[in-house]
């Protein structure tokens, strides 16, 4: 099931431009990352026009948004777009959609109301099912992605939060949460990397830290920097043995696909080396 996307996709934050993630494209597809997650940031998606040169770029890649913002893009507008892009390049767009976060807006009233809302005009206009996931982390939200979409997207979590989910979405529902990894075995230089990717601005956003503390953290372990324990939970480091097996626990967890997202030394500075070393040492399907 769901074999399309494969077990692992490759995660690419918009920091890195847009320039440069079209060029990332065609090589992630032959190293075997049959889904690329573009972030969207919290700018509007608008026509899409990024998502269209990622699949020019490739041959049969999914070419995923995460997440187009449900406050930024109207909803028929998105429905349009997509209809333009998959008749002419055919079914390699998934519709990654979500809330954003209630800090960066002026009016965020009734959230779970505008999503059902938001799905509803997708299907309505002929967007697939199995074309959209959301960005769902929380209950309601999860059981929407589970019985109104192909799944879920969730962002920033660990395996328990996936058990969560597979528990409430069904054996049905594809379930592909995000993963951040620095590819070193220097514990402290993982954290040093990987600590201002979590902080910033996630530890400042009430539902992915109400999100962690439902799922085993402490309100210390969010509160601040994040504590050790939390950075290591969320950005997984080491030999790319070691980091498998970490993302591997969700996959035991009852996730189908994890979306890898890759960070360095300096912010901006291409994923490649290490989306190839994970390439050469992917476990067997």
């Amino acid at each position: 099931m769901y074999k399309q996307f494969g077990t692992y996709g490759a995660w690419l934050n918009p920091a890195l431009g847009n320039a440069p993630r079209i060029e990332y494209a065609p090589e992630l597809e032959e190293l075997g990352y049959d889904t690329i997650w573009v972030g969207i940031g919290a700018d509007p998606v608008g026509d899409m026009n990024l998502l269209e040169q990622m699949i020019e770029a490739t041959r049969t890649a999914i070419i995923a948004s995460a997440i187009i913002n449900m406050w930024q893009d109207d909803a028929h507008s998105i429905a349009h777009h997509y209809h333009r892009i998959v008749d002419h390049h055919g079914p390699r767009l998934l519709l990654g959609i979500g809330l954003g976060h209630p800090e960066s807006r002026d009016s965020y009233q009734k959230p779970y109301e505008h999503m059902v809302r938001y799905v509803d005009t997708l299907l309505e206009d002929r967007v697939p099912a199995e074309a959209i996931v959301i960005g769902a982390l929380g209950t309601k939200t999860l059981k929407l992605a589970g019985e109104r979409t192909l799944g879920a997207h969730p962002y920033l979590t660990v395996p328990e939060h996936t058990r969560y989910a597979r528990e409430l979405m069904g054996p049905n529902a594809f379930l592909a949460p995000e993963h951040k990894v620095v590819l070193t075995e220097d514990v402290e230089e993982a954290r040093r990397i990987g600590r201002p990717a979590v902080q910033y601005p996630y530890l400042g956003l009430r539902n992915y830290t109400s999100n962690l503390i439902r799922h085993g953290f402490t309100e210390a372990d969010v509160a601040g920097s994040g504590s050790d324990a939390l950075i290591d939970a969320l950005v997984a480091h080491g030999s790319p043995e070691a980091i498998y097996q970490r993302l591997n626990e969700h996959l035991a967890a009852g996730a189908n696909h994890v979306g890898i997202q890759v960070f360095n030394s300096e912010p901006g500075a291409s994923p490649m080396v290490a989306f190839r070393t994970l390439a050469q040492h992917r476990p067997a399907a």
